[in-house]
C-alpha cells in the first residue's frame, strides 16, 4: 500500500533505510518532483519504487488474463487507454 502524498511513511510502518546514489541532475529532478508533490524525497522515491514494481507485475498479469480469456479486443484496449488518460 502506498501512503497518501505528504504522509511520512516511516511513522506508520516498519521502514527500511536505503541509501541511493544517482546522477546530480537526476537528484535535482527528484527533489523538484518531491517538492511539487508536497512530499519528502524519501516518500517520493518510495512511491516511485512501488509504481515501478506494480508495473513489472502488470505485464505477466495481462498475459495470464489473455491466456485464460483470449486476446483483448480493440474496444477493451481503447477503454483501458481512456482510463489511463484520466
Amino acid at each position: 500500500m502506498v501512503p497518501p502524498r505528504g504522509c511520512d511513511i516511516t511513522s506508520h510502518v516498519n521502514a527500511a533505510r536505503i541509501t541511493v546514489t544517482m546522477d546530480a541532475d537526476l537528484g535535482a529532478a527528484v527533489r523538484a518532483a518531491a517538492a511539487r508533490a508536497k512530499t519528502s524525497v524519501s516518500g517520493w522515491l518510495a512511491e516511485a519504487a512501488a509504481d515501478h514494481l506494480r508495473n513489472e507485475l502488470l505485464g505477466p498479469a495481462l498475459d495470464a488474463c489473455e491466456q485464460e480469456y483470449g486476446a483483448f479486443t480493440e474496444a477493451e484496449l481503447n477503454a483501458a487507454a481512456a482510463l489511463l488518460q484520466r
